[in-house]
């Protein structure tokens, strides 16, 4: 009976776990956000701050559904803001047919094997 109780326990203990590093990590992640916004203003910056530190699951749910949807285009702009950093390529689906399109030329004219051509289309559809 003992280890049995020890087990749920421990389950318990690394769900709980689980959840608590989870929030923490979405809060870190919010807060980042929100000071990375050069479009907000300062006093609601404060409102959100205390909202996330007395209230923090119910401002984090408010804030995931009002502000949410600018979070990936503020934060793809952080990252090319660096130094150093590089836009990603935006490639269109032509582009990936073209490369695709060139390489069954190569395989059609024999400069290349079965195995290369696969990969030169595998390489095309996943980048």
């Amino acid at each position: 009976m003992d280890f049995w109780e020890n087990f749920w326990g421990l389950l318990w203990f690394t769900c709980w776990f689980y959840v608590v590093i989870s929030l923490v990590g979405v809060l870190f992640w919010v807060f980042g956000d929100l000071f990375r916004d050069k479009t907000l203003n300062g006093w609601f910056k404060a409102l959100w701050v205390i909202g996330l530190l007395f209230l923090p699951g119910i401002s984090l749910v408010v804030y995931l559904v009002a502000r949410g949807n600018g979070m990936a285009e503020r934060n793809e702009k952080y990252v090319n803001a660096r130094p150093g950093a590089q836009a990603a390529p935006s490639r269109s689906l032509d582009g990936v047919s073209d490369e695709i399109a060139k390489a069954r030329a190569l395989l059609e004219a024999g400069s290349i094997t079965a195995e290369e051509y696969e990969h030169l289309k595998e390489r095309a559809l996943i980048v």
